[in-house]
């Protein structure tokens, strides 16, 4: 597969089996992130990959995240969401999740170290498509609460920016449309 075609053809699969991935692809995965643009070379990305019981610790987390959006009393549709939350990471056999651990030398400007990262997200993406895996990345305000990002140890400027979920698809996701890109590109010729 050619690089556009793997650009044209990559989809998010939020259902895949669960089936055990080879350490030896998710490493291809995290490697093809390593090589996205980064200005000044920093490379701020950090990376964590979870597995089998690892990933109940996000679980966890992600469930004391739920319950102090609870009203109280807690009603039981507040509950399952809680039970939901604690059980999202299960939906893959493997999470790799993304943070940015920005650089302390001030000529570094801050959105660009989250830009390298998110550029990594979609190396990533595209090395699993092309490896024959699915992925689909996840946010939302959770990804974003503190608690997650002590979780996974980063430091108080590092933050998480999301949860790639990995494995062999379990769905064929429907044909994607795009505006062509005459609706999306200006192009600036004249004075």
């Amino acid at each position: 597969m050619d690089a556009l075609e793997a650009l044209r053809t990559r989809r998010s699969i939020g259902r895949v089996q669960d089936k055990e991935v080879p350490k030896e692809l998710i490493e291809k995965i995290i490697e093809a992130a390593t090589w996205a643009p980064n200005h000044m070379k920093t490379e701020p990305w950090r990376f964590f990959v979870l597995t089998g019981d690892g990933r109940k610790r996000l679980g966890e987390t992600l469930a004391r995240i739920a319950e102090r959006e609870m009203n109280e009393p807690a009603t039981e549709e507040q509950r399952r969401k809680v039970e939901k939350a604690r059980n999202n990471p299960f939906r893959a056999p493997v999470i790799i999740v993304a943070a940015v651990e920005p650089s302390d030398n001030p000529k570094v400007i801050l959105k660009e170290e989250y830009a390298a990262v998110n550029a990594g997200v979609q190396n990533m993406l595209i090395a699993a498509h092309a490896l024959g895996l699915g992925a689909v990345w996840r946010t939302g305000k959770p990804c974003y609460d503190r608690e997650v990002s002590n979780l996974f140890g980063l430091s108080e400027k590092g933050e998480v920016l999301g949860f790639i979920y990995v494995g062999y698809p379990d769905m064929t996701p429907p044909p994607r449309k795009v505006k062509p890109i005459e609706e999306v590109t200006i192009w600036i010729d004249k004075e």
